[in-house]
């Protein structure tokens, strides 16, 4: 009989512990060069948003009816209209900030697949370095036209898009069946700490009009980051542990043990489409950045006309939240680990446990929002919560891909962030479509309740849908299935040999 993940022994039981590699190794020289290629990714992402403020002259909007729940702190103050260089409507300036997503979601999969294919070092590398030319010339490319900034906004999106399919691929290789949660999820915390290292300096530079000339000197900065990022990145890092010409035997080994080596395999799209477990992960994906982007990007909106409080003016108030989400991404993906190689949860249990916990906690807490009345400070605190509970999903979900398939790891995150990629662009337009005339409390607790319920149904879906270990088609031999008593992680990792062979 053929036993589950469930069937083996927890509470810390010593026969699933593995043996790890003491000392620092190149997989965390990888995982380091990662988090500074988020770092910059971030950076070069969200600089814009600041930037726009500077770039564009005031514009004045009129609602057709605004909360008057809340008392005005800034009623008698005298505020300065900006004298910025374009004359851009409110809604061409969302269109602009959105038109990163429609290149995102296009290079999802591509980039994956092509990762798997031909490297994650120069696609990962590739689209950075792609973002940065791009974002060097943004300054001349909104000067020229604003058709031609839309566009160069756009094919950033399509070189980011590359970017987390391309490191999963990457990780599929280099992360060891143990310390894939903590490694994952340190790299990719470096998009969080960009987003708080790029919001108070583009500020700075914004306001540096005779220094550096202003908001153009934004792109540049960040620009010239990612390009000597990549220099440092070509140098340093190889696409798997056995191209890499120094890394020790010992580590070599003890990550190819648990991983395996590089195949040249083809992609079972059909398998992969008919995966429970694939759509678990893609659901819990979508859901997450729903509440994500609906917090990050609207709820400033909320807060500033009906709470009558401006969250971007407060350079401290504004990173609270992105710190939390980095606490909560790198704590997640150390506490999963322990709690995987010492026994206590299996990886299926670990991964619905945080996935749980990082969905369903910031669906209540959306709920709670109304609850927080003008209190602006309890608001903030909500949102912070809400991204440092959201942060747990790091040990959960967004590394489960590379348990189902080292193999095919970049495949699977382009597959999911697709749909998270959605979010992006319909849950803005879902808020202005609901607050456009009635920018008022009980109107934006239709948006917090949509949010929350999106929250918890991603939770109760990938709890049901979601698997722990590798996937038969990830393997390049059907039928060939490699196990061993003392790891029921492993009971599914594949021996290349001609002949079905199972090892008891």
């Amino acid at each position: 009989m053929i036993q589950t993940e469930e069937d083996y022994p927890l509470l810390g039981s010593s026969q699933t512990t593995q043996k790890q590699t003491p000392g620092w190794g190149h997989r965390h020289i990888l995982a380091f060069l990662a988090f500074l290629g988020f770092f910059n990714v971030y950076c070069m992402r969200v600089n814009l948003s600041v930037a726009m403020v500077d770039m564009v002259k005031t514009v004045h909007d009129n609602k057709t009816s605004t909360s008057e729940d809340c008392p005005d702190p800034n009623l008698n103050s005298t505020k300065t209209d900006n004298d910025g260089e374009f004359d851009w409507s409110t809604s061409l300036q969302d269109y602009i900030l959105g038109s990163f997503f429609y290149g995102y979601i296009v290079t999802q999969i591509p980039g994956g697949w092509m990762a798997e294919k031909f490297g994650g070092k120069w696609m990962f590398g590739g689209g950075v370095l792609c973002t940065a030319i791009l974002t060097l010339a943004t300054p001349l490319a909104a000067r020229y036209s604003v058709g031609v900034f839309i566009a160069v906004r756009v094919l950033e999106g399509l070189g980011e898009g590359v970017t987390f399919p391309a490191m999963h691929a990457m990780w599929g290789k280099w992360g060891p069946l143990y310390e894939r949660s903590k490694l994952t999820g340190f790299s990719y915390a470096g998009a969080q700490m960009g987003t708080v290292f790029a919001l108070p300096l583009s500020g700075w530079l914004c306001d540096q009009h005779n220094f550096l000339g202003g908001w153009p000197s934004v792109f540049y900065v960040f620009g010239a980051l990612g390009c000597l990022w990549f220099i440092v990145w070509s140098c340093f890092t190889y696409n798997t542990p056995s191209d890499h010409p120094y890394i020790s035997r010992e580590e070599r080994e003890y990550i190819e043990s648990s991983v395996g080596k590089k195949e040249d395999i083809k992609t079972p799209w059909l398998d992969i489409i008919k995966c429970p477990a694939v759509w678990g992960v893609c659901i819990a994906h979508f859901s997450n950045n729903w509440g994500f982007y609906t917090m990050l990007t609207t709820l400033p909106s909320y807060m500033k006309n009906v709470l009558k409080f401006d969250l971007k003016t407060n350079s401290l108030l504004s990173a609270l939240p992105y710190l939390g989400c980095w606490f909560g991404q790198t704590t997640s993906g150390l506490i999963a680990d322990y709690l995987r190689s010492h026994g206590y949860l299996s990886t299926v249990t670990t991964r619905r446990v945080f996935t749980f916990f990082g969905l369903a906690v910031p669906g209540i807490l959306m709920i709670c929002v109304k609850f927080a009345g003008c209190n602006h400070y309890v608001a903030v605190a909500l949102l912070v919560l809400c991204l440092t509970a959201g942060g747990f999903t790091m040990g959960g979900f967004q590394v489960n891909h590379i348990d189902l398939s080292p193999n095919f790891a970049g495949v699977l995150m382009g597959m999911s962030n697709s749909w998270a990629t959605i979010p992006g662009f319909l849950g803005p337009a879902v808020v202005g479509w609901l607050t456009h005339k009635h920018d008022t409390r009980e109107q934006w607790q239709i948006v917090f309740y949509i949010s929350a319920a999106i929250y918890i149904f991603g939770a109760v879906a990938y709890s049901l849908l979601a698997r722990g270990t590798v996937q038969e088609w990830n393997e390049p031999v059907r039928g060939v299935t490699f196990r061993h008593k003392s790891s029921p992680e492993n009971r599914h990792q594949v021996q290349y040999q001609k002949q079905p062979i199972i090892i008891e």
